[in-house]
């Protein structure tokens, strides 16, 4: 029902743009392609107690807008710190480069990570700070260069030693699980939310279809600058403001297991408790986190996420590990989920349109199965039921020989 959903309000954006057109403006080039790209990037790495996967795919997006920064140990005195960051580029890709290409080096700059004694408030400045000085120093580019009218989100996380700094800025989203559950998570930036529709408003903007003058669906992000002009306002007051909320958690080694950062094309697909626990289910298969990565991208797809889709994922030392009575579970829903697709396409054989994809999942989607992985259900075993159904399929359809004579004359 949610893929059916994000289908129909895709339709009917596509409606209302071509209403608002010019009657002899050209037919706009569709935001989606007639199949998904699925090929994907993924990046693995270690480094002291931190493991990390990143997985990203374009998806029916026509175009990849997404980028991302990895930096597991900072330089010199910062070298027991990291920092992950993903950007969500819109309306193109530029800002999204640009940001995730210098945004570090912003942060970088600033004397509250000189690598003496931790002041909490004083790096969140500093993170504040670095977001403005980027969105600033892009603004004046943007204009020299005749940058595209684009924008992007971020989300990131600075690990110290100590703590976790989150920080957010638009519907992109970042979560920390801390024994098995969803300790701490980002909050998206709407239009629709009271503070943020009352600064807009008061920069004599709208809230229109959900949208900031029913146009853009966040109300912060970096770029956007056409909606960054108004005389009255500073930028942080602006119809779009480039100011991120920055969150502090102080760590616990023995609890903390890992984080999640993505993009808005993941969370289309799934919640915060189900991509925490789907993520932990799958790091109980697999001690690399880049193969998690690679089975959320393609979980996504299946749920319906018509957007590009990131994800990364980055594992502490309390990370659950690799469980060989997981393993069996895992082999043994397979095993179940092939025999299940065999016995169902001999009932649709019965019926009057035969077998099919479609007959076939809904059939499977309206069994009780406790053993699908949590969050991810029956979309995450897609490949598996795939696979199932075209042997099936092949078998059925290998010619059948004719059995062979027997002579019988016994003269």
């Amino acid at each position: 029902m949610a893929s059916f959903v994000r289908l129909l309000v895709s339709e009917a954006e596509r409606m209302v743009s071509r209403f608002f057109k010019s009657e002899h403006a050209e037919e706009a080039p569709s935001f989606f392609l007639e199949a998904p790209r699925t090929e994907k990037l993924l990046e693995r790495g270690a480094v002291g107690g931190l493991r990390y996967g990143l997985g990203s795919m374009q998806g029916w997006r026509a175009h990849m807008e997404d980028a991302h920064t990895i930096r597991p140990q900072l330089p010199d005195s910062l070298a027991n710190w990291a920092f992950f960051a993903v950007y969500d580029g819109h309306a193109g890709s530029t800002v999204a480069h640009f940001c995730a290409k210098h945004l570090l080096e912003h942060v970088l700059a600033a004397e509250a990570l000189s690598g003496q004694e931790e002041d909490p408030e004083a790096v969140k400045e500093a993170l504040r700070e670095a977001f403005l000085a980027l969105d600033k120093r892009m603004q004046s580019l943007s204009q020299a260069e005749d940058w595209e009218h684009a924008g992007s989100t971020a989300v990131a996380v600075l690990v110290s030693p100590r703590r976790l700094y989150f920080v957010n800025l638009g519907d992109s989203r970042a979560l920390l699980c801390r024994s098995a559950t969803v300790a701490f998570y980002t909050e998206d930036h709407k239009p629709t939310k009271p503070r943020e529709r009352e600064r807009i408003q008061n920069a004599g903007g709208t809230v229109t279809l959900q949208r900031v003058n029913g146009s853009l669906a966040v109300s912060r992000a970096l770029g956007d600058f056409d909606y960054k002009a108004v005389a009255w306002c500073s930028a942080t007051e602006q119809l779009v403001s480039p100011e991120p909320e920055i969150y502090e958690v102080v760590r616990c080694p023995d609890e903390d297991e890992f984080l999640v950062l993505a993009c808005d094309g993941v969370w289309d697909a799934f919640d915060n408790a189900g991509l925490c626990a789907f993520v932990r289910s799958r790091l109980c298969l697999s001690d690399d986190p880049r193969d998690v990565c690679e089975c959320v991208l393609d979980a996504c797809l299946y749920k319906g996420s018509r957007d590009n889709m990131t994800c990364i994922v980055v594992c502490f030392p309390a990370a659950p590990g690799v469980s060989q009575e997981a393993l069996q579970k895992e082999c043994e829903l397979d095993t179940y989920l092939e025999k299940r697709v065999a016995e169902v396409y001999e009932e649709l054989l019965q019926q009057e349109d035969g077998p099919n994809l479609v007959a076939l999942f809904h059939r499977l989607a309206t069994e009780v199965n406790p053993s699908l992985p949590p969050g991810g259900g029956l979309a995450s075993k897609r490949a598996v039921i795939m696979a199932a159904y075209e042997r099936v399929k092949q078998r059925h359809d290998e010619p059948q020989l004719p059995a062979p004579s027997v002579n019988t004359d016994s003269s």
